[in-house]
């Protein structure tokens, strides 16, 4: 028993540890625009976000309940190696998340964490502890939906921005008031993604007390220490922020302006606070790079760096099966070793996270350098004197220079 609580906590800390990743790999999804625009100073934003990080938190448990009693069947396995199970799974998840930090590619924690327990369950158990039913409904469906969702509302939304200010706004840059409502809206999917992806960490440590008895088998609610515990440790991951993962978002898919980021935002909160309350485990990256994309088509002019999104696209496909591997093979050493397999586990994960992290260090992306133009000038985009000619002012312009034109063919 007194292994079974070593494990337990161990459990824990290593799924805080996930929650702080996840804090830093996600702060892009609600802050990349409006840095991108100059609408928030750096720090500004990230201290923002990771307030509203951790009042989110609080918001809803439903996401929590979905992981800690619907994709892992808790019953199906024994108490003393499930908590082993979970711990493989983590290792899995927090790989895949430290790597794709270190490429700057915005993949799915969320998915990462699923696709780690996935793995470690079907070595530790096999095809019965998994129920596939909830994976599909509430995870896979939603994961190719969402962002294709967002996507469009953000590319509708962007144009509607468009098309109702161009009479009354002469900024060259598009609607440069908008980004007082990126403020708005960029809060607004920072306090979203806390009503979701906190609780996946909840429901992960839920699973783990269950399975060894310390919560009622029925009671899939987190206990409120575990809520404390987990919104505070993504708020401080959050207030790191990920410069890496922030820079591809806010300038590698499309430059972004403030139409632009205030419509991509707006697509992303409704987006997340919806699948929130249905309890939808889906990727807050995955909801906002599809907002950026359609955004991006939504701005006559603006161009999508497809080779970027393809870059991204394929980091989701990746994202399950890579992270169930890496926890399959987690889990095997826990099969073999027990105990001691938990240790080793332990031992290479560590030693892993920090050969990520001095690899980091060789080309260090901060505040100070993600956005360099916006740190220099204030804004993401520099923009001409004057603002460019509306289709009726272009026409217009066409026929003053024909008649120019006739004019000095008849002088001669």
């Amino acid at each position: 028993m007194e292994t079974a609580a070593l494990i337990v906590v161990l459990v824990i800390l290593l799924a805080l540890f996930f929650d702080f990743t996840n804090g830093f790999h996600d702060t892009a999804n609600a802050m990349a625009t409006p840095i991108a625009t100059g609408a928030l100073k750096p720090r500004t934003a990230v201290m923002l976000a990771a307030g509203l990080n951790l009042v989110g938190a609080f918001l809803s448990t439903e996401v929590a309940a979905t992981v800690s009693g619907g994709i892992i069947q808790e019953d199906s396995t024994t108490a003393h190696l499930m908590p082993s199970l979970i711990f493989a799974g983590l290792i899995g998840a927090i790989t895949w998340n430290m790597l794709t930090w270190l490429l700057g590619l915005p993949s799915s924690s969320s998915h990462a964490l699923f696709g780690g327990l996935i793995g470690a369950t079907l070595v530790g158990v096999g095809l019965s502890g998994i129920n596939f039913g909830v994976v599909l409904s509430k995870v896979v469906l939603p994961a190719l939906i969402a962002p294709l969702t967002a996507g469009l509302i953000a590319y509708l939304a962007t144009k509607l921005a468009y098309l109702t200010t161009r009479r009354y706004d002469g900024k060259p840059d598009g609607r440069s008031g908008f980004r007082w409502g990126q403020i708005f809206t960029s809060s607004l999917v920072a306090l979203a993604h806390g009503t979701n992806d906190a609780q996946k960490t909840m429901g992960v440590i839920t699973l783990a007390l269950i399975s060894v008895g310390w919560q009622a088998q029925g009671d899939h609610q987190p206990h409120i220490y575990v809520i404390v515990a987990c919104a505070f440790t993504i708020a401080l991951g959050t207030y790191l922020g990920g410069w890496r993962i922030i820079r591809t978002l806010g300038k590698g898919l499309t430059d972004v302006k403030p139409a632009q980021g205030f419509a991509a935002e707006t697509s992303t909160a409704a987006t997340i606070l919806a699948s929130s309350a249905l309890g939808f485990a889906l990727s807050t990256t995955q909801v906002a790079s599809g907002s950026v994309i359609g955004s991006g088509l939504g701005r006559r002019g603006s161009a999508v760096r497809w080779r970027t999104a393809g870059r991204i696209a394929i980091g989701w496909v990746l994202t399950l099966p890579a992270a169930g591997l890496v926890g399959a093979v987690a889990a095997f050493i826990v099969v073999i070793g027990g105990g001691w397999g938990v240790l080793i586990d332990a031992i290479l994960a560590l030693a892993v996270i920090i050969a990520l992290f001095l690899r980091s260090r060789r080309n260090a992306v901060t505040a100070n350098n993600a956005f360099s133009e916006v740190a220099d000038s204030g804004r993401a985009i520099e923009v001409p004197e004057e603002p460019p000619l509306t289709p009726r002012q272009a026409r217009a312009q066409r026929a003053r220079d024909r008649a120019k034109a006739k004019e000095k063919g008849a002088g001669r």
